[in-house]
This record gives C-alpha cells, structure tokens and sequence, in this order.
C-alpha cells in the first residue's frame, strides 16, 4: 500500500500577509523637528494669531464709523468732571520771546479735559517763533500745564538795505533791531549772508588767533567774504571755503611774524593765491599854522614936558 503524502499549498493559495506602509517624512515635519517648540505650542500660536487679526479687523471697522472717537470723547468728560482739566498754566524761560503770543497759545487750553489737550500741536505752533529754539510741553496732574522754553541766543547782527537784524549761531532771524541796539555784537553785511554764518564760523575757527580781532564781515557777490578787524583793517577772501581758509591761515601766519595789523595797511587782498596786496592808509598833508608875529606897543612912553 501507497502511502499518501502531504502536498503543499501553492505559493497562490497561501494567504499574503499585509505590508507595512512606510511613512514619508515631509519638509514642514523636519521643521517642526528641528524648532524647540512641540505643535500644541505651534498651535496655540496660531490660535492668538488669528484672534489678533479678528481683533484689528474688529478695530478697524470701529474706527471706520466713529466708535472710538465717541468712547475717547466721553472719557475725557469724565475725566474733567473728576477734576483732571487745565486750570492753571505755568512757562518758564521766557526772556526775550514775545508773552503775549506765547500766551495766547497756550491759554487756549485752559478749562479742557487733560486728556484732551494736544501737547504736539502747542508745541509746533510754539517752535515757529524765532526766538523758540525748543520747548517742551507736560501735564502736571491733576490740573497744570507746564511750558518749558528754551530760546535762541543773539550772536551777530545781520545788515542788508539799511536794515539790521539778530541772527543766532545758525543764522537764523530773530527780530529786527535799530543801530543804537547793536552793541557788541559783530556785523554780518550782505544780502543773504544770514545763511552764511556756519560756514562763517567754521572759517573763523581755522585761526583762532584773530577771530576775537573780527568784528564783522560782508559776503560779497554771494560767493566770498571780506574780514573787518578791529583795529579798522579789511581782509578780502576768495572764493570757495577751503581755499578762504588757507589764505586766512596764511595771513594769520604773516601777522604773527610781521604785526600786520594795527598799523598803517588799510585793505589786504589774498583773492590771488600767488601774491598778497596791501593798500596803506592815504596820508595826509601837515597842516602849516602860521606864526602871527609879535607887535610892539604903539609908542614908547618917553615922558616929555614942554616948558
């Protein structure tokens, strides 16, 4: 007898086993891998994020029909009726500028809401003045405005046209004065030399030597400058800042040596960078003073006597 033996199943008929899908790793995953935040973090981000966009959407359609406007309006009444209004005003650094227009901005406030005062309007309208350099604006609550003002300082008096006008250090115009008001003060002569005067200053400090001698200067054709010293000499310039400040360098370097200055030269003239001209004072002619002789007396007294 045959024995039967087993056969095997078909590699058909034998049941697959299922596969294990692999998982691919995106770019955003590796991110996320990388950044030290876990996605409940990432997520909570995003939620505030789109709260805040929702807010200023929010916000901007409220400012569209006035809303904020209305609410800020009403806080500001409460606010004055709790005693937070502008009941007393105080300016300090007033010397100079004109009070009256100083205070005629600055009381327009008085008896407005604090919140309502508009401290950056006062103070533009305050810096146009030209003799307002800076100022400052504060609220001292619960009811002060406080004015700190600090002004412009005259340096030079500015002459065109017969007219005379104080100029600061950057030359701008502060008020218009007479000839007896100048004092000390050094004359800048010429139509816009006003706005001359940093450059001015700036020529001065390359010799330092003689700019306390300068007592004035005229910008001459809108292109250089003429010097006045005080001992009545002019110096004439030329052209251009840095070819001015060599000659005055090199006019300060000859005085030094040869005391130019304070004698009989009325004008030098550096405008040639070759050569240096010098014009002496004209002199003038002796006055003769005729000697009126001595007259002797009418007549002798001799004393006669007739018999």
């Amino acid at each position: 007898m045959k024995t039967a033996t087993a056969r095997k199943a078909p590699a058909k008929a034998r049941k697959a086993a299922p596969r294990k899908k692999v998982r691919q790793v995106g770019i955003m995953d590796r991110l996320l891998r990388i950044l030290p935040f876990t996605e409940e973090d990432i997520q909570r981000a995003l939620t505030w994020g789109v709260l805040a966009i929702l807010l200023l959407i929010a916000l901007i359609v409220a400012n569209w029909f006035g809303v904020p406007q209305a609410a800020y309006q009403q806080y500001a009444q409460v606010a004055a009726k709790a005693g937070f209004e502008v009941k007393r005003v105080e300016i300090t650094g007033m010397d100079r500028v004109d009070q009256l227009k100083v205070y005629d901005i600055v009381l327009a406030e008085k008896d407005r809401a604090m919140p309502l005062v508009d401290i950056d309007k006062i103070r533009t309208d305050l810096i146009e003045y030209g003799w307002i350099k800076d100022v400052r604006v504060t609220r001292r609550l619960p009811d002060t405005l406080v004015v700190d003002i600090i002004e412009r300082k005259p340096t030079a008096v500015w002459h065109r046209n017969g007219v005379y006008s104080l100029i600061d250090e950057k030359g701008v115009e502060l008020e218009k004065i007479s000839r007896a008001e100048i004092g000390a003060l050094p004359i800048i002569n010429g139509e816009g030399a006003n706005r001359q005067v940093v450059a001015l200053a700036k020529l001065l400090d390359s010799a330092q030597s003689l700019k306390d001698q300068v007592v004035g200067a005229s910008w001459v054709g809108n292109r250089r400058w003429d010097l006045r010293f005080k001992t009545g000499e002019t110096l004439s310039l030329p052209e251009g800042d840095n070819l001015a400040a060599q000659a005055l360098v090199n006019f300060t370097r000859m005085d030094g040596v040869h005391r130019l200055l304070g004698r009989d030269i009325i004008h030098f003239d550096l405008r040639d960078p070759e050569r240096a001209y010098m014009r002496r004072a004209a002199k003038e002619k002796p006055v003769q003073i005729e000697k009126q002789d001595e007259k002797p007396s009418a007549e002798a007294g001799t004393g006669g006597v007739s018999a």
